[in-house]
């Protein structure tokens, strides 16, 4: 990335102040803005999250609000009540009184002599969710918003569940907000309350992870914050943005389909990162883009607007599998609409552990019903559900996970083959089992046998009617499932070949269903259904291009011991046991404007026994510390998951230490039902 130095307006940075609630409690805020905006008012522009503006996204904050305030914007990033340094107790995402606080903040900012009434919101993850949200609730001075790897729909696309599945993900990030939520605000900054304020969240942030497994089907907690229920609420121009190796792409799909105001949509190949960060590369120039996003829309300036295509994607060429990737070959490519009348949907017809040619009027030949029952260990090769780029956690060589699997290989293809969106999978099928799920794979393989997957979809199939009223599978009873893919643009080269995998676990993306399921898929009557985009659609078309990534100067951050990242697939030949280690210690650094030592560390582990779908486990460990002087605090937070073939059994640690004093100690013990799951 290219450091920044001169910018259009010199900025002035106001390193902390209160903006004081409706209910009095206090929100702790960063903010830079022009030095002439006093005289020369700007607009506005929001990023509310609750990972801690003062030190664990200081160094990311520092690269990209400065650059925004120095091309005529005042920039405010504040912290959640109850995380960092604000006032309060966080419970939950994207309450009530969360998006109540957000719509607040911005009538403060656009009530400001330095703003010129007009505001926009920004954000990542948890900041481009209620960026959306916020949207749909039509505050008078929001202009524009920019949402990056977010979803319109909490249940369907986000860390907790994924086709009526439930994400081991939601295990993962329920305790990172568990560790989160234990820290400490900053002495420095609220001074002699910072003890008071502390005790105050460690009794009452609460287990999300409790509740998150309460609601298992689409219910009103999942519709809250979805603003795919009304698409028509949004009102305001909305960019969003994804990456091919996040778990969040689909979203932007969707939101070009479902709104009806200016909307721009960007895909490329990064993992869950800012696109000028992006990683793996290429990174774009995204803050430039975002900047001409705010001209338009909350300045009236033609950024030329009318020439970007509404969809820009990275056209993924083939490549070999691999747990991380520095960059992905590729190409920028455009659609001026999506859906685009470009995509053409082409059938291919199963047969005998075959993939048909698209235009047969029947499938590769008669079939019989082909029948697996997966092992535990499909899915130890998978990866993350969404890369946060902590190698290696994208898919490895499939062939890893196909041996437990139901595979159809098509012929070798004899030219390049293009496919942009989402790929579908037709199942005429059965099952052995009252609760079941399949799952589907689409890998690129190539000439010597490797296989990278490049797009998967899970379906628990008692939802495949509804996923707000699922209900139990009769065994034996034939029925039909479509199972949607996620996104995505991969060419396949010629020689290459199609592979369609099934499963009936991938453990430990998902959790598995409480015993092992036999699948039968009859392939005469089952399809797989992807989007091809025709190749040399863009002869003629000048290519999307974008600048060098750009921003202000990061502050300075001093390494004092280094970042440690570990994924481990073992098993034991006695036992037959398996288990996934994932350690990702981010060290121990100085903010050095600060003086303040951050200490992050977690260790993941997901287990099983043999064939006994009883044992699965899955276990975490976060260890969070600061300290200044001697100024000392540490926390250890610890969550375990397992179930039985009836429920789900979780277990949950919290230990906090004033220097080697141990201030505070909670433990739960909890039991919920499974819900057809």
């Amino acid at each position: 990335m290219r450091t920044v130095t001169s910018l259009p307006y010199q900025v002035q940075e106001v390193e902390h102040l209160w903006i004081a609630m409706s209910d009095g409690t206090r929100l702790a805020a960063r903010m830079w803005l022009p030095v002439s905006a006093v005289a020369e008012p700007v607009p506005g522009v929001l990023e509310l999250i609750p990972y801690r503006k003062r030190d664990l996204t200081a160094q990311r904050d520092s690269i990209h609000h400065p650059y925004i305030a120095g091309h005529g914007y005042a920039c405010l990033r504040v912290d959640l009540r109850g995380s960092g340094d604000s006032e309060g107790v966080l419970t939950d995402e994207y309450l009530e009184r969360e998006l109540l606080d957000a719509e607040e903040v911005l009538a403060w900012m656009a009530a400001q002599p330095w703003c010129d009434g007009s505001t926009a919101m920004m954000g990542i993850s948890w900041g481009g969710f209620n960026a959306l949200q916020v949207a749909a609730r039509r505050p008078p001075s929001l202009g524009a918003i920019v949402t990056v790897c977010s979803t319109d729909d909490r249940y369907t696309d986000d860390v907790h569940y994924m086709g009526g599945c439930l994400l081991t993900d939601n295990l993962s990030w329920a305790s990172t907000m568990f560790a989160y939520n234990s820290c400490p605000p900053d002495p420095a900054v609220v001074g002699d309350r910072w003890r008071e304020l502390w005790l105050d969240r460690l009794e009452h942030s609460g287990l999300w992870l409790e509740e998150w497994l309460r609601h298992q089907r689409r219910d009103d907690y999942w519709k809250h914050g979805s603003v795919n229920e009304d698409f028509s609420a949004i009102r305001c121009p909305v960019f969003a943005a994804s990456g091919w190796a996040d778990g969040y792409s689909n979203a932007v799909f969707r939101l070009l389909r479902g709104l009806d105001v200016p909307t721009r949509g960007l895909i490329g190949p990064w993992s869950h990162k800012y696109p000028h960060l992006g990683q793996p590369g290429p990174a774009i120039g995204f803050l430039q883009e975002v900047v001409a996003w705010w001209d338009r829309w909350l300045k009236g300036k033609d950024d030329g607007g009318a020439e970007h295509p509404a969809l820009t994607i990275w056209m993924q060429d083939t490549v070999r599998p691999s747990t991380t990737y520095a960059e992905r070959p590729g190409r920028w490519v455009g659609e001026p609409s999506w859906p685009s009348p470009r995509i053409v949907e082409i059938r291919y017809p199963l047969g005998r552990h075959r993939i048909g040619a698209p235009k047969a009027a029947d499938g590769p030949g008669p079939a019989p019903a082909l029948t697996v029952q997966s092992p535990l260990w499909v899915g130890h090769f998978a990866g993350k559900w969404c890369s946060y780029n902590a190698p290696p956690d994208m898919p490895y060589d499939q062939r890893e996970e196909d041996g437990g699997s139901m595979v159809f290989d098509s012929d070798v293809l004899p030219e390049r083959l293009e496919v942009l969106g989402a790929p579908t999978v037709e199942l005429s099928c059965a099952v052995d089992r009252p609760v079941a799920m399949v799952v589907a794979r689409l890998s690129d393989v190539a000439p010597d046998g490797e296989a990278t997957r490049v797009s998967y979809g899970v379906r628990n199939l008692t939802h495949h009617t509804s996923s707000e009223h699922p209900e139990p599978l009769e065994p034996g009873r034939r029925f039909t499932v479509r199972v949607q893919l996620n996104g995505m643009a991969q060419s396949f080269p010629a020689g290459h070949r199609l592979r369609l995998s099934l499963s009936t676990s991938y453990w430990p993306v998902v959790w598995p269903s409480p015993e092992a399921v036999r699948l039968t898929v009859f392939p005469d009557e089952s399809h797989l259904v992807l989007p091809v985009r025709p190749v040399g659609v863009d002869d003629g078309e000048p290519a999307p291009s974008f600048g060098e990534p750009e921003g202000a100067p990061p502050i300075s951050v001093t390494p004092l011991r280094p970042v440690e990242h570990a994924w481990t697939v073992t098993r034991d030949m006695v036992d037959l046991s398996g288990a996934l280690d994932v350690l990702k210690d981010l060290g121990v650094v100085r903010f050095d404007g600060i003086d303040l030592t951050v200490t992050r560390r977690v260790h993941e582990r997901y287990t099983f026994a043999g064939r006994d779908f009883c044992s699965v486990r899955g276990e975490t460990d976060w260890t969070m510390g600061f300290g200044r002087g001697e100024w000392q605090v540490r926390t250890r937070t610890r969550t375990v998951l397992t179930s039985t073939p009836t429920d789900f059994q979780v277990l949950a640690e919290l230990d906090a230490y004033e220097g080697e004093r141990r201030v505070a100690a909670k433990t739960w013990s909890t039991t919920v039902p499974r819900d057809f799951l």
